[in-house]
């Protein structure tokens, strides 16, 4: 049951990969997490595992820079401050007045009892007081002159007064009555006097001042809150922590907000970094679907855009983590030597120069992103990376990738100084970054583009400019081979590519793929060199001895025959589909018409080329210019006129065989092709003046000069 379950799941996962849009979902993930994870390294360094009093055995050296808040300075200094803040109270203003109504009252009726003479004073005392006095000191007060009762109730209402103006609180409540009391015993008031005072304080006196504890927080918090934060400052390669250190609680801060002791995942800054990557492959693409639709359409396109950018992105992250301890500020700037310049080249010639400036744009900014923020060295990767494509967007031969890495080194160390003026540093280090670093990237750049696009070439089916210009060399095996075993054949397709080159231009249709296609459109001919009338030099036409239609075969052959040798000398996939479609369907007409003059039923399908029609502009135009150069070599006047009414003969007769109808050519374009083949034709068979024979003016000039010997001089006739 279970090998059945796995038979099921394995022809699923085999359906799945067969369909295409699984297959590009599938490589966007992988991209995905592989460009997500080359950014988020920096989120994910080595951990330390130190505590706090434990001896470190190594050094400890900043592996980036960082600022960060130093939590433990920082709420020291905010507990400092909200302590500042003093408890904050109400004072109940109600209380003092009581309180010096409630003694003064009772000192009053003291005073009139101790002065009156009615009943017993003494118990009338007792029940006056609110509280319990010995009998001996109420008869002292009985005996005492009313005048210190008068001073003993203003010198109560003067230190309650006091005292109740700044506020007592239930925690000073109790020093309050003390302090009372002590100056009570410094008026010179008599004991009974001072003691009925003090007994006076202790029962009325009361707290006036109450604690407000949501104001005291909200002012502490605020106070708080005013307090800013310790930042602290970690340069890159700075030493944190020395071999044999003690490790303290601000190392341990450092090493965290480092990330090397990190004990949890940085999820978020890994969320943060997976989010962007989103966002710029979803902008990517989108922009490839509206403005590049052929690229779009082929998945081995957008396959190859994700891997120049994954490796260009692993260099990069491997030149940032070079850290060379002798030379720290030297090594920190070795974020210059970021070859992007080698992906915008890369994509300018496999892909398209305008993809290659937003790839340009977007590593820039993840190369600043990768090297905590800092700035320069994606200003650097842009200025760059915008030069390597400007250079190679006028590609026309392989020594133009070597220019383009001097012109991007010289770029680079304009910059470096640029920018290192901007930020101040030292001369010396700006040159000596500039000129090692700057010239390294140039150098880096133009070496990956060179070395990897041979493999992404052959890997990804495409053809690019250098590709093209190699073909194109005459010391190419294939051309040599035409040109020893068929040079009819080979000076033929030199005129063809002439004339599609130009016409190529004309109508904005790609002139190296046209010129170098026309080169190899006839390669087949070399199979049978001598069936073809170019290559028949004074020699009889074996086509008189055979029927028609073995002529016809043995013509159209040289398709098949040329497709033959394209893939067995590995011609680029354009090439073959230009050799297969320089004829399309057309009619091989002479032989059909022969054919037509010994029988009527003959069957035009036998004497037509298989194709296909040409699906392209390129295969189109190598189509019209080998007809009008072998039609205008034929001719025997060849007047201007004559030559351009052949020329919109011929590109009309294809029009109205339907040859065309597969290849997007307006009309416009079909005049321009033909105004573009009349320039080059009229270069090439202009009027010529009729040169005497060399042989016969010899003998003229002998017989002329013989007859000038026999004439009598001048002389002699007069004599």
């Amino acid at each position: 049951m279970s090998l059945r379950l796995f038979f099921k799941l394995w022809s699923a996962v085999l359906y799945l990969l067969k369909q295409r849009r699984f297959r590009r979902w599938l490589a966007a993930i992988f991209f995905f997490l592989l460009i997500s994870l080359l950014i988020s390294v920096n989120y994910l360094p080595r951990q330390v595992d130190l505590k706090v009093g434990e001896v470190a055995r190594d050094d400890v050296i900043a592996p980036h820079s960082v600022v960060f808040e130093d939590k433990i300075k920082t709420e020291e200094n905010r507990e400092r401050a909200a302590a500042g803040v003093p408890m904050q109270y109400d004072l109940d203003e109600q209380v003092q007045g009581v309180l010096i109504k409630n003694i003064s009252t009772l000192i009053d009726n003291m005073r009139r009892i101790k002065e009156g003479h009615a009943g017993d004073r003494l118990e009338q005392l007792k029940a006056v007081l609110p509280f319990k006095l010995d009998e001996a000191v109420l008869q002292n007060l009985l005996s005492l002159e009313s005048r210190y009762y008068w001073s003993l109730s203003n010198e109560l209402v003067k230190q309650v007064t006091l005292y109740t103006n700044s506020g007592i609180s239930e925690d000073e409540l109790a020093r309050v009555k003390e302090r009372i009391g002590q100056q009570l015993a410094l008026t010179g008031l008599p004991s009974p006097m001072v003691q009925l005072g003090r007994e006076i304080v202790n029962y009325y006196l009361r707290p006036n001042k109450f604690y407000n504890e949501a104001r005291t927080r909200t002012l502490r918090q605020a106070a708080r809150d005013a307090v800013p934060p310790v930042m602290i400052t970690i340069k890159q390669n700075q030493k944190i922590i020395r071999a044999g250190d003690v490790v303290t609680a601000e190392q341990m801060q450092m090493l965290a907000a480092l990330g090397l002791s990190r004990q949890y995942f940085p999820w978020r800054p890994v969320l943060g970094s997976g989010l962007l990557v989103a966002m710029l492959m979803v902008l990517v693409l989108v922009y490839i679907q509206q403005q590049n639709p052929d690229i779009y359409k082929r998945p081995g396109h957008i396959y190859l855009l994700g891997i120049v950018t994954v490796v260009i992105l692993s260099v990069a992250r491997g030149i940032i983590a070079i850290n060379i301890s002798q030379w720290p500020e030297f090594s920190s700037l070795f974020g210059y030597m970021v070859p992007l310049s080698a992906a915008g080249m890369l994509i300018a010639i496999l892909l398209d120069i305008r993809l290659a400036v937003l790839v340009v744009a977007i590593l820039s900014f993840l190369l600043s992103l990768m090297a905590d923020g800092q700035v320069h060295f994606g200003f650097v990767g842009l200025v760059g990376g915008m030069t390597g494509v400007l250079v190679v967007s006028r590609l026309k031969q392989r020594g133009d990738l070597f220019r383009a890495g001097f012109y991007i080194s010289a770029t680079n160390v304009v910059s470096i100084m640029i920018w290192g003026i901007i930020s101040d540093t030292s001369a010396g280090l700006i040159v000596s970054s500039a000129l090692l670093l700057g010239v390294t990237n140039g150098i880096l750049s133009a070496v990956l583009t060179i070395g990897t696009l041979p493999y992404l070439e052959n890997t990804f089916g495409i053809t690019s400019a250098v590709r093209l210009l190699e073909l194109s060399h005459p010391s190419h095996p294939l051309l040599r081979r035409l040109l020893t075993e068929a040079p009819g054949t080979y000076h033929h397709s030199i005129m063809v590519a002439n004339l599609a080159e130009a016409a190529a231009e004309a109508v904005g249709a790609e002139s190296l793929l046209a010129r170098v296609g026309a080169y190899y459109h006839d390669i087949g001919k070399m199979k049978r060199p001598v069936f073809f009338i170019e290559n028949q030099l004074a020699q009889e036409n074996p086509h008189d001895k055979i029927a028609p239609t073995l002529s016809t075969l043995i013509l159209t052959a040289h398709v098949k025959d040329g497709l033959e040798l394209a893939r067995e000398y590995k011609l680029p996939e354009s090439i073959m589909q230009i050799i297969a479609q320089h004829h399309g369907t057309s009619l091989v007409s002479y032989f059909y018409h022969k054919a037509l003059e010994g029988n009527s039923s003959v069957n035009e399908d036998e004497f037509r080329y298989e194709g296909p029609r040409p699906q392209s502009k390129e295969a189109a135009i190598v189509m019209l210019a080998d007809s009008v150069e072998a039609a205008v070599r034929s001719m025997q006047n060849r007047t201007p006129n004559r030559v351009e009414a052949l020329v919109r003969k011929i590109i009309r007769d294809k029009l109205l065989d339907s040859q065309l109808d597969e290849c997007d050519l307006t009309f416009k374009d079909l005049d321009l092709i033909a105004a573009a083949f009349l320039q080059i034709l009229g270069g090439i068979f202009h009027s010529r003046i009729e040169y005497p024979d060399v042989a016969r003016e010899v003998e003229r000039r002998k017989k002329q000069n013989a007859g000038l010997r026999r004439q009598p001089s001048n002389g002699s006739a007069s004599g």
